[in-house]
């Protein structure tokens, strides 16, 4: 016997396995994970949105701010809600209306004052400036209007009772 005819060794028959054929993926089983791998996602995304919106967290308390006569023409209170770390301000504008909105400037975060000479809010950090009346931005940086608060006017007070995102 020649080294060329050898018999195939015992174990070769009891593991047939071709090595490198072993990790080989065609391509019809890459496209199936693909498929499934995304269905998955698409799935999962889903879920999450729905708890998102079925888990929406209970209303803030109303909150009492001010009084009427607290807030002279072209004032402004500051006041938090719904909880202790989210200021807001409320506004009284040149035409005597409240309006009343997150103190948190929509570009980086830092606070806004109010400017009564021109009725409107500014945001010091990076020169962004708001209507008082509705909260959009009139100039800078931001983009977005801030937040408003809902109020209700009752006979003890002006109160915050929703925050608008």
């Amino acid at each position: 016997m020649n080294e060329t005819e050898r018999p195939a060794p015992r174990w070769l028959k009891d593991f047939p396995i071709r090595w490198d054929r072993d990790h080989y993926v065609t391509r019809r089983e890459m496209a199936k994970f693909l498929t499934l791998g995304s269905a998955l996602l698409a799935v999962a995304s889903a879920a999450i949105a729905l708890v998102g919106k079925l888990r929406r967290p209970a209303p803030a308390p109303p909150r009492r701010i001010a009084t009427n006569a607290e807030v002279a023409a072209g004032g402004s209170v500051l006041f938090r809600f719904p909880t202790e770390e989210d200021p807001c301000i409320l506004v009284r504008t040149s035409d005597g209306e409240l309006r009343a909105f997150s103190q948190i400037c929509t570009h980086l975060s830092c606070a806004v004052v109010h400017r009564p000479e021109s009725d409107d809010l500014f945001c010091p950090c990076h020169h962004g400036h708001f209507s008082a009346r509705d909260g959009l931005p009139t100039g800078g940086p931001p983009v977005r209007r801030l937040p408003l608060i809902r109020l209700e006017h009752r006979a003890d007070g002006i109160y915050a009772v929703d925050k608008e995102v």
